[in-house]
């Protein structure tokens, strides 16, 4: 047990001893690129030349005037390279690496957006890259297989355990104590031993930044509220950093999968099922049983789909700076199916927990109020998931007919 990186009693580095000298080193890398000015200087203008930053913030009109209450806004995440906020980190994990001057990057992935942004900072900085991934998810997010494959990133479905982002991070750690000389893990959540929660909430971020710039540039004020989905907490800590220190409620969206009266659900903060432990090298609320065995959990979003949290958002949590809530998959489908209809905007069935929570508040609120929701990739990933949600009937004739070629 390492004693930096707590979050009053949240956090730490729990690691073997054989990744100590890595931690250390990666600790120190991280500490001189803080320092750096020229650091984050370089970091911006990667962002803002390779992907697309500052990412915009769309005033949405139509779901305002639908809702009749705050005026809803919408930082849009989804237009980032490879369609979500995870570049923001991937990019900034791997000018690290080329500080430490290794040749290998590693890193674990539910929804498959992390994998490909991997996938995507490997092949610009010309590293050998592997993508463990549970299988389960595998299956349900075949899309972004194909594109980390076509990358050159090797993917490596994982069978044990649940089959989902859990056991991919322990098999990526596994990778990582073997080849810790040459491999750099690009872990992808704001959780996971220290310095990876400070890391990569410090890259996420310019998130926050942004929108805080942008609202008070378009409506002259704060918002009241600012809404993210939470899965391991990266887009949410992103979100909320840059309103951290304002008088504005942080409202954190957890998988309710089919509700937390079922057992089958993901949530951590918004649920009672939760208790602090000890896992994958930190401490924070896992969903584990009265001996710490992990539970297996479910969202309809793969990368909600994950036994813990982080360590921040937990101490976020209880000291009661921020709020958080689940949406079931019903409740975000429906969320997900009026948003594109009254939007022309598809967010990723993550996100859509976000949209979800804030379409129930938004109402409840002043004219004159405004909210942000954190719209953290876009939906073209889930087209499997979300065809089969809505019972398409020219989607499963298409399907079968793509089958019955390849079976030819």
């Amino acid at each position: 047990m390492r004693k930096r990186g707590y979050y009053a009693e949240f956090g730490g580095a729990f690691v073997p001893e054989i990744l100590a000298a890595t931690f250390d080193e990666l600790e120190a890398a991280f500490d001189a690129a803080k320092s750096d000015p020229s650091f984050w200087a370089e970091y911006v203008d990667i962002m803002s030349t390779y992907s697309c930053r500052p990412t915009p913030l769309t005033f949405a009109e139509n779901l305002t005037r639908h809702f009749g209450g705050a005026k809803i806004y919408i930082k849009r995440e989804d237009l980032n390279h490879t369609g979500a906020h995870k570049a923001n980190n991937v990019m900034g994990q791997g000018l690290l690496v080329k500080r430490m001057g290794k040749k290998r990057v590693i890193a674990e992935t539910g929804a498959g957006q992390h994998g490909v942004a991997t996938a995507t900072m490997a092949a610009r900085y010309g590293l050998e890259c592997t993508i463990y991934m549970g299988e389960v998810d595998v299956e349900r997010q075949r899309p972004n297989v194909f594109w980390m494959e076509r990358l050159g990133a090797t993917v490596v479905p994982v069978k044990d355990g649940s089959r989902t982002l859990k056991d991919a991070i322990n098999e990526a750690f596994r990778d990582w104590v073997a080849n810790m000389d040459s491999t750099h893990y690009v872990l992808g959540t704001a959780c996971g031993p220290h310095p990876f929660p400070e890391m990569v909430t410090y890259f996420q971020s310019i998130i926050g930044q942004e929108a805080r710039q942008q609202i008070l540039k378009r409506e002259g004020k704060l918002p009241k509220r600012v809404y993210a989905c939470v899965g391991g907490g990266s887009n949410a800590m992103g979100l909320f950093s840059g309103f951290i220190d304002d008088p504005v409620e942080l409202v954190g969206v957890e998988a309710g999968g089919y509700g937390l009266d079922s057992g089958r659900h993901a949530a951590r903060l918004a649920s009672q099922d939760a208790s602090i432990g000890v896992a994958q090298g930190y401490k924070t609320y896992f969903l584990q049983n009265d001996d710490g065995q992990m539970q297996e959990t479910h969202s309809i979003a793969a990368g909600l789909d994950y036994v813990g949290v982080s360590p921040i958002l937990a101490h976020l949590h209880t000291c009661g700076r921020a709020r958080f809530a689940a949406a079931t998959d019903r409740e975000v489908i429906d969320a997900l199916a009026l948003t594109m209809r009254k939007e022309g905007l598809i967010p990723a069935l993550e996100s859509s927990h976000a949209f979800a929570q804030a379409f129930k508040e938004a109402p409840t609120l002043a004219k004159d109020d405004c909210i942000i929701i954190n719209q953290s990739g876009r939906g073209d990933k889930d087209i499997f998931t979300v065809a089969d949600a809505f019972e398409d009937p020219a989607w499963r004739e298409f399907i079968k007919y793509k089958a019955e070629q390849y079976h030819a």
